[in-house]
This record gives C-alpha cells, sequence and structure tokens, in this order.
C-alpha cells in the first residue's frame, strides 16, 4: 500500500528565506547565493562542526523553503494541511520572535492547494514579558496555536546543542513562565534528545491540563551510526541508546497529556550518513531501520496519540518526501485503515486544533 484514500495534514514543516528574512546565513546568501560552491565552501569552514553534522549538507538550510517547494516535494500525495513549527527565527529577542508568526501568516499556502492549519511559534518562558509575547502571537495570527522552545542539549560535546542549558524544562525560571502557557490553554512541542525524555515527563507531569507534542520521539542521538565524539560508535552502544530511549519512551507515554510525532527520524543526528553517500535512504532501508522504533512508540502512545509529520525540510538530507510518507504508510497500515487515518491526518487536526473548513 502506497496510497491513501484521504488527505494527509502533516503538523511539522519549516518555512524560511535567507533573502528575506531574518536568518543566521543571511548576509552570506544574499552576497554568494549565486555561487553555491564558494558559498558552501565558506559556510563548512565557518560553521560549527556539531551544526553541520546535525544538519547534513547545508544546501537545503541556505536555499529558501516555501510553499511551492513543500508542495513540489510532496510529489503526487495529497496534503490537505501544514502546521509550521518555528525555524530559529534569527530575531530572536523578546518581541522578534512575533515577525516569524506575522511572515508565516501572509505566505502562499492556497496557491499550492494547501491550507495552513496551525502555527507554533516560538517564545521563551524564562523572559519576564512572556505572557505579552504570547498575547502578540495571538494578535498576529488566528492560527497561533502555541509554542515550542527547544531544550536540546547532549552531553557529547560534539553534538549541537539547541539550548543553552542541559535541562532547560526543570528550571524554576521556566516552570513559572510556563504557567502563563497553561493558563492561556496553549500547546507546547517539546523537543528535547532521548537524554532528556525525563525532564519531558517532569513537565507534563508539572501541567497535566496542557497538550504536550513530543517532537521527533526524541531523537535518539547515534542510534542509527557514530555522531559527535564518541556517540554511537560501537554496535553495543546503540544498542544501549535504544533500550534506554525505550524504557523512558514508555514512561513518557503514561503522562496521558503527552502525544507524540513520528517525525525528525531521518535527521543526521541520529547517525544517518546517506547524505554523505550522496544518495537518499530507500524505502526498504526506512522501513526496516525505523519500524522498531515505531512499533514501540504506536504500543505505549495508542494510535490516538501518534501524529506523523514530515520535518521537511530538515530530513532532506537523508530522504526524499515521497519515499518518507511511502514507508510510513507501509508502517502505520498494519493497523488499520481507521488508525491509519488517525495517525497521519485526525490526530493532527485535533492537536492542533484546526478548523480546516475557514483555513
Amino acid at each position: 500500500m502506497s496510497q491513501l484514500n484521504f488527505a494527509i495534514v502533516d503538523p511539522h514543516i519549516h518555512q524560511w528565506d535567507p533573502y528575506t528574512t531574518p536568518h543566521t546565513a543571511g548576509r552570506l546568501v544574499k552576497l554568494l547565493g549565486k555561487h553555491p560552491k564558494l558559498m558552501h565552501a565558506i559556510i563548512q569552514a565557518l560553521k560549527p562542526k556539531p551544526l553541520l553534522e546535525t544538519v547534513g549538507h547545508p544546501e537545503h538550510i541556505l536555499k529558501p523553503y516555501l510553499p511551492q517547494d513543500y508542495k513540489k516535494d510532496c510529489g503526487n500525495y495529497m496534503v490537505e494541511a501544514v502546521a509550521h513549527i518555528e525555524a530559529s527565527w534569527h530575531h530572536h529577542k523578546g518581541f522578534g520572535v512575533v515577525e516569524e508568526t506575522q511572515w508565516i501568516k501572509q505566505l502562499p499556502f492556497h496557491t499550492q492547494q494547501l491550507k495552513l492549519g496551525a502555527i507554533v511559534a516560538t517564545a521563551d518562558p524564562r523572559d519576564r514579558k512572556f505572557k505579552k509575547i504570547l498575547e502578540a502571537h495571538q494578535q498576529a495570527s488566528p492560527l497561533f496555536r502555541g509554542i515550542r522552545k527547544m531544550a536540546s542539549w547532549h552531553p557529547d560535546a560534539g553534538i549541537h546543542r539547541w539550548c543553552d542549558q542541559s535541562n532547560l524544562y526543570t528550571q524554576k525560571s521556566f516552570l513559572k513562565g510556563f504557567e502563563h502557557l497553561a493558563d492561556m490553554q496553549l500547546s507546547f512541542d517539546a523537543w528535547g534528545y532521548a537524554n532528556q525524555i525525563n525532564d519531558i515527563k517532569s513537565l507534563a507531569q508539572n501541567f497535566p491540563n496542557t497538550p504536550i507534542m513530543l517532537d521527533h520521539l526524541a531523537t535518539p542521538v547515534g542510534l542509527f551510526g557514530k555522531v559527535g565524539k564518541s556517540t554511537g560508535y560501537k554496535p553495543s552502544q546503540r544498542k544501549a541508546i535504544f533500550q534506554q530511549w525505550k524504557d523512558d519512551i514508555s514512561h513518557l507515554a503514561e503522562q496521558k497529556n503527552v502525544h507524540a510525532k513520528i517525525s525528525g527520524l531521518m535527521m543526521p543526528v541520529l547517525g544517518h550518513g546517506y547524505f554523505r553517500a550522496k544518495r537518499t535512504a530507500t524505502v526498504n532501508e526506512m522501513v526496516e531501520l525505523l519500524s522498531p522504533m515505531i512499533e514501540h512508540a504506536v504500543a505505549v502512545f495508542g494510535t490516538y496519540r501518534i501524529v506523523y509529520a514530515s520535518n521537511y525540510p530538515m530530513d532532506k538530507p537523508n530522504a526524499k518526501l515521497t519515499d518518507l510518507i511511502k514507508a510510513y504508510i507501509h508502517m502505520l497500515s498494519p493497523y488499520g485503515a481507521k488508525n491509519l487515518q488517525n495517525m497521519m491526518r485526525d490526530n493532527a487536526i485535533a492537536f492542533y486544533k484546526m478548523d480546516l473548513k475557514k483555513t
């Protein structure tokens, strides 16, 4: 089975344009965008190695990724609606993050027969103006549903840290600000590495009425190959990473306000190196690699708290989107037609409160 009798809802895509929006490589792109080989060489020389290993080859980061690009990557698959998840908007201090919501809402998704179903922006609960920033997001777009504040931090210094501290989700200042998110009945996308799953569990316990979406199944770094300075280098290490991930995910799933995205599982930081061989993974390779993770996630979360998402274009170095969708269809079809639709459409609509009739 490779086709569907319903349209997919993809609740985790990223949009950016380094030519027109705040972007970490914006100045370089504007200067050397017509000279990609030179630009690539400069990026390789200037950017930290952990970051480059996390994203794979940087070509997809340096190009605009807009509705027409996502639509092209979908091929013949029907995708009705998407949710944009914050993409490290470079004006990240205070109210600067609201610019991303303002920018996203005006992108021409409708010209690609796509609906923008939700916006998950960012803000830092440690900021003293956090509540006002949330209110500004709400004023910027009625599609604003919540925030993501990345906590991803790995003890291996060779692995890129997306956060400035190791235990963000347990910090008093973070939890104090998070109360405003909970009071406003907004959702939270949590992304930490697998070594931080217990922090996410603690957050869910502290705010049991706040819907929390676990992004990328908590990204077990090094599960499929060596990354950083010492992670995933030996089969015994990778076996231990998987077993610890299974145990911790099982305990996290006991928190009924936590849902989980099967997304981001082909990111280079997991140890995939297809991009180094200048190819992408085949459908069969993805099914073989990812099935144990998918099966365990569905077993502990159930088919009503699992959400498919592409994480595109971040998985692009290792997987074509059409192949990724086909692989997920193959892995989720055994749960039955109704559950397949739940996981690839209905659960996302419910979690992000998408009103597809109006968008």
